[in-house]
């Protein structure tokens, strides 16, 4: 009996081991991250953006600011196909947060969709196919990380809309901005900025790096 019983010990070690041998089941190691799936498809897309996607410099610096204050409800106004919310959301997947993006041209949205899906990150990110200018002042919020990517002269009433949900501590970006200088401004994102520097409750700048034209407004605790 106990000659039996070693025997089946003795073929079971063996299956054990072919299957380790053949591969299968994979192990742990062997599945891809949600860090190997995002860069493969970073990787994949490089130079093949299209319709005013940010740079991926300023992408990378939105990934660090969501990824270095820990934040986890996001609110993006301006989909487009999806570069700025995968760098967001790839911060997110790390800190247990959740994306929600909003895009009006419905060919941009399915796009963007299916970039969200391809690299990853699909269950992090809640796309709407919307008018922002109705959509966000609708959303309860509270939001800790904004940022603004669509019609600049509608760029202040964004943040007139989104303030008041977003919590102290709690960061208002946005992209193509510059700083008005001697009178002279560059229309609704000069005026945009602004506006926020008037803020006593924010500290407003426009970050240095990538493209020279993302402001970050960090609400004070």
């Amino acid at each position: 009996m106990k000659v039996r019983f070693a025997g089946i010990i003795a073929v079971s070690l063996l299956v054990v081991l072919s299957f380790s041998l053949a591969g299968h089941p994979p192990t742990q190691s062997s599945v891809p991250s949600v860090d190997d799936k995002v860069r493969a498809f970073l990787g994949k897309m490089e130079h093949r953006w299209r319709y005013m996607n940010v740079p991926q410099a300023d992408g990378e610096i939105l990934y660090d600011i969501v990824l270095s204050h820990g934040y986890t409800r996001a609110l993006e106004i301006g989909t487009s196909t999806g570069l700025s919310g995968i760098y967001i959301a790839w911060a997110l997947s790390k800190t247990g947060g959740k994306l929600i993006t909003i895009e009006i041209d419905e060919t941009r949205h399915a796009e963007a969709v299916e970039n969200f899906r391809a690299a990853g990150l699909g269950d992090i990110i809640d796309a709407r196919l919307a008018d922002a200018h109705a959509l966000v002042g609708e959303l309860p919020g509270p939001f800790d990380f904004v940022f603004s990517d669509a019609d600049k002269d509608w760029y202040e009433n964004y943040a007139k809309a989104v303030i008041p949900k977003l919590v102290p501590g709690g960061c208002l970006a946005a992209h193509n901005v510059y700083e008005s200088r001697g009178g002279w401004g560059r229309g609704g994102a000069s005026d945009f900025f602004g506006f926020m520097k008037s803020l006593p409750e924010f500290e407003s700048s426009i970050l240095p790096g990538g493209s020279g034209s993302l402001s970050v407004s960090y609400k004070k605790k």
